[in-house]
């Protein structure tokens, strides 16, 4: 619909892209990147902790999947060179803004690895839009990083968004090529016109209410100070994303329902989700929060990190 051709216009020029697409949802948006981009010749470089969704679209796909610890940019640059044939497509894809520990990516370094080794950048923004940049349009307005050295966006419209679905954001013929080729774009239904329409409002309020992005990062800064006290390890995270590392995967589940008793929502994460032995407590925040919550919060943990500390040292865990 005519709703449909706005929005994606509108998402382009919000991104600072040549065109967009809308998918249904993001996990569709992922899938359809390396699958109607890349064949059988072709190789896929990832980060060990990409979102799920990455991962399987890699393996879904015809394209050979090459994997690389997280954030070790070193090895990244030496398989990059190692893997390199003659008319071979090379698509690197990576998480913004890892899910499960928060941190960033470091995709000016990134961006010029990739140009250096003939190879294209994709991220998954979907922890990035709305929050990150000058006006909220993510990760590459945060980096100053143009479509030439992030040629392949994807974001959500479900997170700060606010509303659902997903889109992909480049260069004319990458999105015609998506229209043509990509398989979970084409044999599904559309997202309704009404959603495409959310999405437009959403975004005014994006650019016009920056004090949401203000706040939430006053927020992020007050909860750090107030988590150093904490008897766990706090992740290294300026995101809005900010993990407790517990360790056990049943005492952080205790200290999960603990909290939801208490009348405090905090998901505990565990393996395979996250690497064996880290398992965490996933403390997110949005702009509808205060420091009362926050304070409330960090109240809750105290005893209960305290108990899960001591019963660690008599067990011997880690």
């Amino acid at each position: 619909s005519q709703l449909h051709h706005d929005c994606e216009a509108r998402l382009a020029e919000f991104t600072g892209r040549e065109r967009a697409l809308l998918f249904s949802t993001g996990y569709m948006a992922n899938l359809a990147i390396p699958m109607a981009l890349l064949g059988r010749q072709d190789i896929i470089f990832q980060d060990k902790l990409n979102h799920a969704s990455l991962i399987d679209a890699a393996r879904l796909c015809d394209a050979r999947l090459v994997r690389y610890r997280y954030n070790d940019l070193t090895q990244l640059e030496r398989l990059l060179r190692e893997h390199q044939q003659t008319g071979q497509r090379r698509l690197l894809m990576t998480d913004a803004v890892f899910s499960m520990d928060g941190d960033q990516a470091d995709l000016p370094r990134l961006a010029e690895m990739c140009n250096r080794n003939d190879s294209a950048l994709m991220i998954d923004d979907a922890h990035g839009l709305g929050v990150l940049g000058a006006t909220g349009a993510g990760s590459c307005e945060a980096m100053s990083l143009s479509q030439q050295q992030v040629p392949i966006l994807m974001a959500t419209l479900g997170k700060a968004i606010g509303v659902s679905g997903a889109f992909v954001a480049g260069s004319h013929e990458l999105i015609e090529t998506l229209i043509q080729h990509a398989r979970s774009y084409i044999y599904t239904t559309a997202t309704p016109p009404a959603v495409a329409a959310a999405v437009m409002q959403s975004l005014d309020l994006v650019r016009s209410e920056s004090w949401r992005r203000a706040k939430l990062a006053e927020l992020i800064d007050y909860f750090r100070v107030k988590a150093n006290g904490l008897a766990c390890r706090l992740m290294p995270s300026t995101t809005a994303i900010q993990p407790l590392i517990i360790g056990d995967s049943e005492r952080a589940l205790q200290i999960s329902d603990a909290l939801f008793d208490a009348g405090i929502h905090v998901t505990a994460i565990r393996p395979p989700t996250v690497p064996n032995g880290t398992a965490r407590l996933r403390v997110t925040r949005s702009a509808e929060h205060d420091k009362s919550h926050i304070d409330r919060l960090i109240g809750a943990l105290q005893p209960l990190l305290q108990e899960n500390s001591q019963k660690s040292g008599r067990s011997g865990v880690d």
